[in-house]
């Protein structure tokens, strides 16, 4: 049988809230896979992103005047407002900013055709679903006028849409410009994680679920809505792992056409001495700042230890990390441990006593009120970090070597206290957790394994079933990724495992972390864009065929 000759797009519109904004995993999915389209479509990819930074510098964009100057002249004549530069990423691909706030002004309108032409029930909507959708139609009308001005009806145009809140974009595009090949990407459907953030059993009852009904009991059948919709229209519709597919396919009724795994591109990662030098200069930094919080010196070789990501306090498994750590706390191990929670949160600031504490020359004899955290928390009293370690009166008291130490910072090299990005903290520590309880892929393990951080993840992320698809038996950290098993109901069991390896981990010698580190980097090697970006040219090809 003659196999058929894969269709390749000669452009491609790519759009996410993420562009040019780095506020979640997404703009790690969307900044290092653009690299990769960069070297075959150079700037026939075109990345529409929201304008939120008017009159505020944006470090993610390089405005560049002449750039697509005539199309920006016609887009004003259309009434876009538009920004057009570069994403500061590697393969700085051109990037075009809309201003979507002037459609506020008709928003019962647009929301009326999307309902009378494709269901989309908008009535019940309430939070960012009006700003989401907004920059959907926005995105939408850029694509078209795009797609007018360049002349490109007769060339293979793909637009990939990513997460709910591009759900109009797609559906806009399907009326006004069907012959544009649509793929809308979902990332986590919207009530898989409401289900989970309302506290509710998502996987004992996982094939009794309907999606709509759980949408109705939820408050959630705006988005729910809007996303099915635009499963059920895109050409192609996709999700990042085998795990989020039966969950399109139970609450969505629809299975996607193709899964697109979450690559990674390693030059964020240094290499020989540089990787040394960075790796000696994060240890010295987070030491040092666990010393002056805490009020006595931390050890060279002690074990540091970290979860990361969005603070989803119970969907990200930060419940069952603080838990195991509690316990490794009661066994009191002869290692100094030092646990981060490097977890953004509502902050103020950083704490001026931390301040202070950083510009003496000498380290403090006695601890922090509070040493427990860096930056000053707005409601510290209502944080569930906080009020869990009070309630377990894990609070560093100085008779333990193992303390807790939560970061409510984002990492972007300005939060005055640490003054680097996360991956330059990262590259410090031994040891990373993510228990996650609901993770449709899971970035911040893979990025631990590509930084050689060996890391424990469980069988609910995407990444922990690809990691053992991909040759990790999962039963043991040296295998450079553990993959513990979760369900609904063995929260403690999960916290003792947890335990378990960390005390194990910080027993073995330095031939055993090297070999470990070692396989953990070689495991993250098989997850380059370089091996999953064929994924993404198979739904080009799915949508470039209907």
């Amino acid at each position: 049988m003659t196999k058929t000759k894969q269709i390749t797009p000669d452009y491609i519109f790519e759009s996410g809230w993420e562009v040019c904004n780095k506020v979640g995993g997404i703009y790690t999915v969307l900044s290092t896979r653009a690299k990769t389209l960069c070297e075959k479509w150079k700037d026939n990819l075109i990345f529409i992103g929201p304008d939120l930074w008017e009159n505020i510098d944006n470090r993610d964009f390089i405005e560049y005047k002449t750039l697509l100057k005539g199309w920006r002249n016609q887009a004003g004549k259309e009434g876009l407002k538009v920004r057009v530069g570069r994403w500061n990423i590697p393969g700085k691909p051109i990037a075009v900013l809309v201003d979507f706030q002037p459609y506020f002004n008709i928003k019962s309108e647009i929301y009326y055709r999307m309902w009378s032409k494709f269901g989309v029930d908008s009535l019940p909507a309430y939070g960012d679903y009006d700003e989401s959708c907004m920059f959907a139609y926005a995105t939408g009308l850029v694509i078209e006028s795009l797609y007018r001005y360049l002349k490109l009806e007769d060339k293979k145009v793909i637009a990939h849409l990513n997460e709910w809140m591009l759900g109009m974009a797609v559906l806009y595009l399907k009326d006004k410009v069907p012959a544009i090949g649509t793929v809308f990407t979902t990332h986590a459907t919207s009530i898989g994680r409401s289900i989970c953030g309302n506290n509710k059993p998502l996987y004992d009852y996982f094939e009794q679920y309907d999606g709509d009904q759980m949408a109705k009991e939820l408050n959630m059948e705006a988005k729910h809505s809007l996303e099915k919709q635009a499963a059920s229209h895109a050409d192609c519709f996709t999700t990042v792992s085998r795990l989020t597919a039966e969950e399109c396919r139970q609450l969505l009724g629809k299975y996607p056409d193709v899964v697109t795994p979450n690559g990674f591109e390693f030059d964020f990662v240094p290499e020989g001495e540089e990787f040394d030098k960075k790796r000696a200069e994060a240890r010295r930094l987070l030491i040092d700042v666990a010393s002056r919080l805490c009020g006595e010196p931390v050890a060279e070789d002690a074990l540091l230890l970290a979860i990361s990501g969005r603070y989803e306090y119970k969907n990200k498994g930060i419940d069952v990390f603080i838990e195991a750590m509690n316990r490794v706390r009661e066994l009191n191990p002869e290692k100094q441990i030092i646990a981060w929670i490097l977890v953004p949160a509502w902050i103020c600031g950083p704490r001026t006593e931390l301040l202070s504490r950083m510009r003496q020359k000498t380290l403090p004899q006695f601890p922090m009120s509070d040493p427990y955290y860096t930056h000053q928390l707005n409601m510290p009293e209502n944080d569930k970090v906080c009020e869990y370690l009070r309630f377990l009166d894990f609070l560093n008291q100085q008779e333990h070597k193992t303390k807790i130490v939560f970061v409510p910072s984002y990492l972007n090299g300005n939060d005055e206290i640490f003054n680097v990005p996360y991956y330059d903290l990262l590259i410090g520590l031994d040891l990373t957790v993510f228990p996650s309880y609901y993770e449709p892929w899971g970035y911040t393990p893979l990025e631990s394994i590509a930084f050689g951080v060996p890391t424990i993840t469980t069988n609910l992320a995407g990444f922990g079933l690809w990691a053992k698809e991909s040759g990790v038996s999962g039963n043991r950290l040296t295998e450079g990724v553990e993959v513990i098993e979760r369900t609904d109901s063995n929260y403690f069991e999960v916290a003792e495992k947890i335990k378990n390896s960390i005390i194990n981990y910080s027993k073995l010698d330095s031939r055993e972390i090297s070999k470990t580190k070692l396989l953990a980097q070689a495991l993250s090697r098989k997850a380059s864009w370089t091996h999953f970006i064929k994924y993404y040219y198979e739904a080009y090809d799915k949508a470039l065929r209907v």
